[in-house]
């Protein structure tokens, strides 16, 4: 890698807004196949179980890319990882809608999911690793304004979403038309990108460990490492089961339509996106560990209304917290992994994918549950896993050079 340097604010600014775009992109394609799961799950016609295991096909293809993330970008560099990351997830939307309404196929659809996954995890490390280099360069905490650009995506794509249930837009249409506006949106956004050419100054020693398949690897000894994958593995959990099973628990245990429950997925994604919005002045003003620990109860009091108080406005009000509360875990969490640059890569790969167990394991536990005592009660697992995150926040406190509380 060869040391670089930005020789103007404009090209800083580029580089910035372009890592903005693809954060945004993966949260608009996330949103556009979570909106539409009550009508996937009714093409399909399969059970509240049966949706669980499908949803194993996104989980275990992200596994599978977060695993191989931090090996891929030591050969191909983050500009190559998140478009041909990218490239992937665009052709796993297009099988997704084809298995779901042209071709009625749970194993289609299950490999459409699997395809996404795989594109999507491996990109989130990718562009974590880019974003996490523009914050450097940069001077700024920009973290968890990234990850707000993630939810806004989310935010267009739920909006777009229950436009689409509501004027009854096929789901392969849907999908598709998505599909090939993330391609090109590819193409264009890593154009700016320099992550792969600016470098912290470092011995010829420090590269070899840094980039050594072993030293890798070693990274999942890491205590810190570890705790810091529980922080997220909590907050994933809050931010997934949202994801995965709020629309369709409003639909089946609240009696609204697809519409609303879309809207409903809407209000959730609005608060993650005021939460990371909000973020960055509030770790700056007060540390990681006090926000986590804030954002934890939040989510707990949020989701724990949701699930016991059959009330529009109480049930919309503890959206809104559950959203809030989970919207920096995840962002703190990546920036608690890369504050050691010379091992962000495997740092965040590890982290990311301890958290995407919670996306791995949730959907067939949730649905599980959900068959037995009802989607929203089996939500109480989440709680558990939240109260746990906040617990062990203590983990991600700044290093001591980096922090002047």
């Amino acid at each position: 890698m060869t040391t670089s340097v930005i020789t103007s604010r404009s090209q800083l600014v580029n580089w910035r807004n372009a890592v903005f775009v693809l954060f945004a992109v993966n949260g608009f394609g996330a949103a556009t196949w979570i909106a539409r799961t009550p009508a996937i799950r009714d093409a399909l016609d399969i059970t509240i179980a049966q949706m669980g295991f499908l949803l194993v096909g996104i989980s275990g293809g992200s596994i599978v890319g977060l695993l191989l993330s931090s090996h891929l970008l030591h050969w191909l560099g983050t500009k190559r990882t998140i478009l041909g990351s990218l490239a992937i997830a665009s052709v796993g939307l297009l099988l997704m809608g084809l298995g779901t309404e042209v071709l009625a196929s749970y194993a289609f659809t299950f490999l459409g999911l699997a395809l996404y996954g795989f594109g999507t995890g491996l990109c989130d490390v990718a562009m974590n690793v880019e974003g996490a280099v523009v914050e450097r360069t940069a001077k700024k905490n920009l973290m968890p304004l990234m990850h707000a650009f993630w939810s806004l995506g989310t935010v267009a794509g739920a909006g777009v979403g229950a436009a689409a249930a509501y004027a009854d837009v096929g789901v392969g249409i849907h999908l598709g038309v998505v599909s090939g506006l993330m391609l090109v949106t590819a193409f264009v956004a890593t154009r700016p990108l320099r992550g792969d050419a600016i470098a912290e100054p470092e011995s010829a020693t420090d590269r070899k460990e840094r980039s050594g398949f072993a030293a890798r690897m070693a990274i999942w000894l890491e205590p810190r490492t570890l705790l810091i994958g529980l922080i997220v593995l909590g907050m994933a959990f809050a931010e997934g089961s949202a994801n995965d099973w709020l629309a369709l628990a409003m639909v089946d245990e609240r009696d609204v339509s697809y519409a609303t429950g879309a809207l409903l997925f809407g209000v959730f994604t609005v608060a993650m996106t005021v939460g990371r919005v909000l973020g960055g002045p509030l770790l700056d003003r007060f540390g990681r560990v006090p926000v986590l620990r804030v954002s934890a109860a939040l989510a707990v009091v949020g989701l724990l209304a949701v699930i016991f108080i059959d009330q529009p406005v109480v049930m919309v009000s503890g959206i809104v917290l559950w959203g809030l509360g989970a919207s920096l875990g995840f962002p703190v969490g990546i920036s608690a992994a890369a504050d050691d640059p010379a091992k962000a890569a495997a740092r965040v790969s590890a982290v990311a994918t301890i958290g995407y167990l919670a996306f791995l394991a949730g959907p067939p536990l949730i649905g599980v549950l959900g068959d037995n005592i009802g989607l929203l009660r089996a939500l109480l697992v989440v709680v558990v896993l939240i109260t746990v995150a906040g617990l062990v926040s203590f983990a991600a406190r700044e290093p001591a050079a980096n922090s002047s509380r």
